[in-house]
């Protein structure tokens, strides 16, 4: 390389010289002309050892590059460092994880059944109400009078009664003596059928009054119940004694109108996450299943639960099927709305065969592993067949391997390639190419 280096040189100066002698020879020239020639003259020196040295340039470099691509012939192979791995014997589990929500064990809306201005409420938001509890009241002015009202007609009724049954006993009084007169032939037929009819009429009457004064005491109940709707309860029937409020919708003057809602009571003592399944999954997905749950806002920390309901279709827009995991929330450290993470355990292999996930590598669309041959300081490329994989780790189902596997730097290795291990990776010395080359021989240049 030197040699030719010296050649190219040597060429390069004969070629300028006969140049230099070229331009520079003697012309005639006066005044003007003369200088005019002489910048002529060294304009044309600036570019002829501009194309000369250019030339010289790309044809060295044309002679170097085939040399560079000449693979094993021009370039030095040097041993990988590499990290490794134990294959290890533990138990392995295959988990789905899924994201939901979880909504409360049960949601209502408190609301008046009938119309009025909303007089006092009583609660507000995240306050803890029982069964039966009072939340509102609304104005019962107009209430309290239809109860008067009717109380009063139900008292008439019960007036009407008693005058009917003070004319039905004069009247069967006066019947028993016509019957009695008509036996001894003091009063002829007519008289006695007179008597007769105003007995029965006075008995219909009778039953007038009573069936007016039963109409009247309904109405009364109907005033009154009515009245009662103007004090707003939260009841419920399943589930416990004690829930929350979850939203409150309007404040105190409002004017409602039947069904109108006023709050929402939730019941989160326990909660439900649900979650949706993919149809590859929805096979294995049964009731009773144990889930564990966890949620970004109690980092660490566990939630057990168990799949309470499975939907029997899947939807057709997505292929998915609904959930629903009972959540078990004695702290109340879990709130309705919250994202939730759900993991279903499918299967568990007790002493398995595993390796790191990142020792896995895909070859020719097939997964493999680098085996580390510890006593010659090789990488041995090994196809492998995966069974579960569980967070960083893989199960190897098939062959059985041993010893120890490569996950840091396998990117670099081939079949056999040499390998450093971390033990006894050398220190880059000061020279040293920067990309792991080692530094090309003096003596194997030309």
């Amino acid at each position: 390389m030197a040699r030719k280096g010296l050649l190219a040189g040597a060429k390069y100066n004969n070629i300028l010289a006969h140049v230099t002698r070229f331009v520079l020879r003697e012309e005639p020239s006066a005044g003007h002309s003369g200088v005019f020639s002489m910048k002529r003259r060294y304009l044309i020196i600036t570019v002829v050892i501009a194309a000369i040295a250019a030339a010289v340039f790309f044809r060295q470099t044309y002679r170097q590059g085939p040399a560079q691509a000449e693979g094993p012939h021009g370039r030095v192979r040097v041993p990988v460092a590499v990290e490794v791995a134990p294959v290890a014997r533990q138990a392995i589990n295959e988990i789905g994880i899924y994201t939901g929500t979880l909504l409360p064990e049960s949601q209502f809306t408190v609301a008046p059944k009938v119309a009025g201005r909303l007089e006092k409420i009583l609660v507000d938001i995240g306050d803890e109400v029982r069964r039966g509890e009072l939340i509102a009241l609304l104005d019962d002015d107009e209430f309290v009078q239809q109860v008067d009202q009717a109380r009063a007609e139900l008292d008439v009724a019960l007036a009407n009664i008693e005058e009917s049954s003070s004319e039905l006993g004069l009247r069967r009084r006066e019947f028993e003596r016509a019957k009695t007169l008509r036996e001894k032939k003091i009063i002829s037929e007519s008289e006695l059928d007179a008597a007769e009819a105003q007995y029965t009429a006075a008995l219909a009457k009778q039953k007038v009054a009573q069936a007016q004064a039963v109409q009247k005491e309904a109405v009364l109940k109907a005033a009154q119940v009515r009245l009662d709707y103007t004090r707003i309860r939260a009841s419920w029937e399943d589930g416990s004694r004690s829930r929350v409020v979850g939203e409150r919708y309007v404040d105190e003057g409002a004017m409602l109108a039947a069904n109108d809602s006023i709050v929402s009571v939730v019941g989160i003592d326990t909660l439900k996450a649900v979650i949706h399944v993919i149809e590859r999954d929805y096979p294995r997905i049964r009731a009773g299943q144990e889930a564990i749950i966890t949620t970004d806002a109690h980092p660490g920390q566990t939630f057990s639960g168990t799949i309470a309901r499975v939907a029997p279709v899947l939807k057709e827009a997505a292929r998915q099927a609904r959930v629903e995991i009972t959540v078990d929330n004695p702290g109340k450290a879990l709130t309705p709305g919250m994202f939730v993470r759900v993991q279903i355990r499918f299967d568990r292999r007790e002493n398995a065969r595993v390796v790191p996930v990142k020792a896995l590598v895909r070859n020719n669309g097939t997964r493999s592993v680098f085996l580390a041959d510890m006593e010659h300081s090789r990488a041995r490329l090994v196809p492998v067949e995966i069974g579960i994989i569980e967070e960083d780790m893989a199960e190897v189902v098939s062959p059985e391997i041993a010893g120890f596997v490569v996950t840091v730097g396998h990117h670099l290795l081939e079949d056999g390639s040499q390998i450093i291990l971390p033990e006894a990776m050398p220190q880059r010395k000061t020279g040293d190419d920067p990309e792991g080359r080692a530094p090309e021989d003096e003596s194997s240049r030309p």
